[in-house]
């Protein structure tokens, strides 16, 4: 079957054989045959919905820069975060479906704008199409370091995939319990399908290199601090460490806000509190990291998500 995934990612979906045209693309491995429009469990059709194509100035400095990094949000997800900021596109599926030239012409705008990378946001539920649109991209000119922003619950043939292709992985690391993220994001197998792929991600795409304040190559994983799990990422934060030392950047997430179905849920229904980050952030320091990034309690706030209103996703008619 692994062989069947690896096939599929480097060849058009139209020509997959019908009874090899199953859905391996994610750990969920629904195993069912997209290119005749059957939906598995991240709702994602045969071809790429994209929700915003953006300039995005506040990710982490070493993406955003001065100039932005130029964000392709694409609709779907495989997991289902009962907090999702993002669920207008990732639960409700909001976005407009583009075919690979289309996209190719997306990364291509992107980087007429002079921003300071190309940021696909959730995208590993299109990875063959991606892929195809970079191939065309790239020989059409595209040069500025891809990022590949994930929720990091992938395949390591799809990381393996990726290689040629992505400069920066920028994946989560959401939950050390099992418990937490089978309740909060309908994935239990989170945590070991989560690390196997940024330990890829991170053979793959080497220490990090840094150039005038700017990612170019590398992973920086992200963890979003959560309501009373503070316990969880304390161990988030010591596996990083004793797993790669320095050789990979983290982001700590103050930024968690109540969202989608967060208000019924008694232990996602308020934002973080300062003991909770700064027992985190001290662990961290503790431990000697210094790659790292934190942020300010500003950072909690509805106003920094995206307004997913299809803005330049079809091309503009003159």
């Amino acid at each position: 079957m692994q062989l069947i995934c690896i096939k599929w990612l480097i060849i058009d979906w139209s020509a997959i054989d019908i009874k090899n045209g199953e859905c391996l693309l994610c750990p969920r491995r629904c195993k069912i045959d997209r290119s005749h429009d059957e939906r598995g469990f991240c709702g994602a059709g045969a071809q790429a919905k994209v929700a915003l194509v953006s300039i995005h100035k506040w990710e982490e400095p070493c993406i955003s820069g001065k100039k932005g990094a130029g964000t392709v949000f694409f609709s779907h997800c495989n997991l289902r975060c009962e907090f999702c900021q993002n669920y207008a596109i990732s639960a409700r599926g909001y976005g407009v479906e583009v075919d690979a030239a289309r996209l190719t012409e997306i990364f291509l705008e992107q980087q007429g704008r002079a921003v300071e990378c190309l940021e696909l946001v959730t995208p590993t539920h299109y990875a063959p199409i991606i892929i195809e649109a970079l191939k065309r991209a790239r020989a059409s000119g595209l040069n500025l370091p891809v990022v590949y922003n994930t929720n990091a619950y992938e395949s390591i043939e799809i990381i393996d995939a990726l290689s040629e292709y992505v400069d920066v992985f920028l994946p989560d690391l959401k939950y050390f319990s099992d418990d937490a993220a089978g309740k909060y994001s309908h994935a239990p197998d989170y945590f070991h399908f989560a690390t196997a792929a940024i330990k890829k991600m991170t053979a793959v795409a080497g220490p990090v290199i840094m150039e005038n304040g700017l990612m170019k190559k590398g992973v920086l994983v992200r963890h979003l601090i959560l309501p009373w799990l503070y316990k969880d990422s304390i161990k988030i934060v010591e596996w990083l460490w004793a797993t790669f030392g320095s050789d990979i950047y983290i982001s700590l997430m103050n930024q968690y806000t109540p969202a989608h179905n967060a208000f019924s849920i008694s232990k996602l229904n308020r934002k973080l509190t300062t003991y909770e980050y700064q027992k985190v952030v001290d662990a961290a320091l503790e431990l000697g990291i210094e790659n790292c990034f934190i942020q300010e309690k500003s950072a909690s706030s509805t106003d920094f998500i995206p307004n997913f209103d299809g803005k330049g996703v079809l091309p503009v008619k003159l």
